[in-house]
């Protein structure tokens, strides 16, 4: 069995002095390791006709020997040297197709052996369904012939899969576009060999900061390593299996079919690299190719983007968001900062956007000038309409613009609002992949309407709907909205002109499952029939808390009480799990989230688990940290994230099912920031479990989370915010648990292992475990089943076996 390294002040009963130990991976109590183990829900996807419905079984919770095998960790990028594809993907092992509305579900013949599917995609005419295989030693491009539900390789093709998907269809419906490994590279560069000289970095008097980023690159041999993976070779592939170059090889991120299928829009990376910055940073040339291989167009060269400002809606200078424009034939787009891409100078127009037709020798079109930073742009299936997204940072803003093409006139702004306020919500614009592939509005024949899905927040709780809006007179009208007691999720409009769409409907009995609607009727025809995967568990109580903190901020939790309980039994000991959430404004921060109808789907890092040892559960507690006006949120964070935590406590002890002197807090990344604070600021809590968070802030300088200011710019805040900085007052027990190969940018092993010391320097109690190959989520079954032993363990040594005698807690000090 793998050996997990555990660093320890507690062996399991009994408090020791701080040691070091091996201890072979633990599984939970068998009711805890059932629900981690149920089978998770088949993913789904529909063909653009209406006509079929592709499931996906998951493979779920891969071994440990499967996560750990070798991986290159360059320029930002987690690289399986045996395949040269990403190293930590999600798999589905079958394919089965079905016929709408009620057809028999036929399961994908001749697919691979222990398949490892990915990247799948349908045809522009849904009558193929492309998608990788991993082996061992490459990933491969395979064909499913819809009709016959039948699967075939395309041979002699092995894909780069390192910047993720790797081909694209092109409009013909019998033609891909695909990034291959180069043949004849030879062996990849020895990582051990000595080096020829130091690593060196230089800045003369530039401003050039930067976040702090993992898996960079460090040194020459790591800029080998990087070259020989990502070296690439664009290839146009036939359904027959014939293939021609595209090209030179080159470092090539994306390739990238016109809507027509003349031309390929190629992006290749190149040198100098970066040591301080991801491949989304590095140089890039962009250049326009035809079917034949050979260059139309040298599009542009673009630097190094070093010098971009901190702030969260800062830009590099220069064209981005290069693409297609997908409702035209051969035309290309892109975005170009009028502001420099500072957001904090003043500036009318942010941003403008461009348009440059075939054969690409002409002068930019202007396409139109926006006052707020471009975020998104909806084409629709003619050249009279799109919809554009912008937004600022600074106060939350996003307006929705429509944009006649054909006249460009000036913008109509159709929504503003803040996008923090969740009850004004207008909904995602629905797209539909078109007779070319790509994805356009759904619009009536005028290009006058459009039809929103939305998750539908509302003080009851989230309501999805469909509404039907004119972007000429602004005018909206519901098709339809989920009723109790189910949640009920548009997916896809099948079609418009009729009304027929499909949902996915839950309850907290039911899993959710796929229906065909036609929205004037109440009908709604079952397309799948998913079981429940914790029937044993019983019926689940789910309770949707509504509460106020002291000042006023009204705040959610979603309680969760074992199946038998009965409120005769008294308080539970309970486990609080939150994620705290930056606001401008307190009334965006009061609103409801989440339904009381929702399926409780238990993920690996679920709190809910513990509802089968006897606990109460508070899960999803809101945690608003506000600033209005000229403050900003994180000035008082103690402040708000204390009276938070205690109005949730206060809340489940008014109903009886929390006993107030049994809590633990939990939390993952952000949310382990916040358990590390509670400790420091309250006695509040029996117990803390951290998972993979930061503790020290002034080793993210240049902004975390939703705070934007550097650390030079507030460090009283960065402080104050430090949970490293009050080790010395954590005396509640804590458990702290990160992955080994954490690849998040705020969340570096090193955190841990620093705040571990520090809290062990002050004779806290602490127990530092690490999970070998793991990264910021954790996946394998091992580690999966490992950590909720710990917890358990955890829960029953310090809360469920704790003292009830009252405390008076720092918050109510004060």
């Amino acid at each position: 069995m793998k050996i997990l390294r555990l660093t320890l002040a507690l062996c399991t009963g009994a408090l020791t002095l701080a040691s070091a130990q091996d201890l072979p991976y633990q599984t939970p109590p068998r009711a805890i390791a059932a629900l981690a183990d149920a089978a998770p829900t088949p993913r789904v996807s529909f063909a653009s006709n209406g006509q079929w419905m592709l499931l996906m079984d998951v493979r779920d919770m891969p071994s440990i020997a499967d996560v750990s095998q070798p991986e290159a960790r360059l320029a930002g990028l987690r690289i399986n040297p045996r395949t040269n594809g990403a190293s930590r993907v999600s798999y589905a092992s079958t394919l089965r197709l079905q016929r709408l509305p009620e057809g028999k579900e036929l399961l994908v013949q001749g697919l691979p052996a222990n398949a490892r599917i990915s990247d799948v995609q349908w045809s522009p005419d849904n009558t193929k369904i492309a998608f990788t295989h991993t082996t061992n030693n490459h990933v491969e491009l395979w064909l499913v012939d819809v009709a016959s539900a039948t699967a075939k390789l395309v041979p002699n093709l092995f894909l780069n899969g390192i910047f993720g998907m790797p081909y694209e269809w092109v409009s013909d419906g019998k033609t891909i576009v695909a990034r291959a490994v180069v043949g004849g590279r030879g062996e990849a560069p020895n990582p051990t060999a000595a080096p020829t000289g130091p690593a060196i970095q230089q800045n003369v008097g530039r401003t050039a900061a930067s976040r702090t980023y993992q898996d960079l690159l460090k040194n020459p041999v790591d800029e080998r390593l990087f070259d020989f993976y990502a070296l690439t070779q664009v290839v146009k592939v036939g359904m027959d299996g014939r293939m021609a170059p595209l090209g030179q090889p080159g470092i090539i991120q994306q390739a990238l079919p016109s809507p027509s299928g003349k031309y390929v829009l190629v992006r290749t990376r190149h040198r100098p690299y970066s040591y301080t910055l991801p491949v989304s940073s590095f140089p890039q040339r962009i250049d326009v190719l035809n079917m034949e291989g050979l260059v139309v167009k040298e599009l542009i060269n673009l630097p190094l983007a070093d010098n971009v400002p901190t702030s969260f809606d800062a830009v590099p200078t220069g064209p981005r968001e290069i693409s297609w424009r997908e409702d035209a034939p051969n035309t290309l787009f892109w975005v170009e900062a009028q502001d420099g891409g500072d957001p904090k100078k003043e500036a009318s127009v942010r941003d403008k956007l461009f348009a440059l037709g075939a054969p690409f020798d002409g002068q930019p079109q202007e396409l139109a000038s926006l006052p707020l930073r471009f975020n998104n742009i909806y084409w629709s299936g003619s050249d009279k309409l799109a919809l554009i997204e912008g937004y600022r940072w600074a106060d939350r803003k996003e307006t929705l613009w429509s944009l006649d093409l054909a006249t460009k006139t000036s913008l109509t702004p159709l929504f503003e609002r803040s996008s923090q306020d969740t009850y004004t919500d207008p909904g995602t614009p629905f797209q539909r992949r078109n007779e070319q592939g790509r994805r356009v509005l759904t619009t009536d024949a005028n290009a006058d309407v459009v039809y929103m899905i939305g998750t539908g927040a509302s003080p009851e709780g989230d309501r999805p709907f469909v509404d039907e809006l004119n972007v000429r007179t602004k005018k909206s009208t519901r098709w339809w909205r989920s009723e109790a007691p189910y949640y009920e999720m548009p997916v896809t409009i099948l079609d418009a002109s009729k009304h027929i769409f499909v949902t996915r409907r839950e309850s907290p009995q039911e899993a959710p499952n796929y229906f065909l609607r036609d929205a004037p009727s109440i009908k709604a025809t079952p397309l799948t029939k998913f079981t429940n995967p914790y029937a044993t568990l019983g019926n689940l109580q789910k309770q949707v808390l509504k509460y106020k903190r002291a000042d006023g901020v009204e705040l959610t939790a979603n309680l969760y009480l074992p199946p038998n309980y009965k409120k005769e039994d008294g308080p539970l000991p309970t486990l609080m799990e939150a994620y705290p959430v930056e606001f401008k404004d307190k009334k965006d921060a009061g609103q409801v989230k989440g339904s009381p109808y929702t399926f409780t789907r238990l993920n690996w890092g679920s709190p809910v688990f513990w509802v089968t040892q006897g606990y109460a559960v508070l899960q999803g507690a809101s945690i608003p940290i506000v600033g209005e006006g000229t403050k900003q949120p994180n000035d008082t964070y103690v402040e708000q994230l204390t009276s938070s935590a205690k109005a949730a406590i206060d809340e489940g002890k008014r109903l009886g099912v929390v006993d107030p002197n049994r809590v633990a807090v939990m939390g993952h990344s952000y949310g382990a920031f916040m358990t590390a604070n509670l400790l420091a600021h309250s006695n509040l809590f029996k117990a803390g479990i951290a998972r993979s968070g930061a503790y020290n802030r002034t080793l993210t300088p240049f902004g975390f989370q939703g705070e934007e200011r550097t650390y030079w710019e507030a460090p009283e805040v960065y402080n104050a915010m430090s949970p490293f900085n009050y080790a010395n007052k954590i005396k509640t027990p804590i458990l702290l648990i990160h992955g080994e190969a954490d690849n998040n940018s705020g969340t570096f092993p090193i955190q841990t292992e620093r705040f571990y010391n520090a809290l062990k320097g002050n004779g806290a109690t602490v127990r530092y475990v690490v999970l070998p190959a793991e990264a910021h989520g954790y996946t394998a079954r091992e580690s999966i089943m490992h950590m909720l032993w710990e917890m358990n363990t955890w829960l029953d040594t310090y809360v469920k076996k704790a003292s009830t005698t009252p405390e008076t807690t720092k918050a109510d000090a004060r």
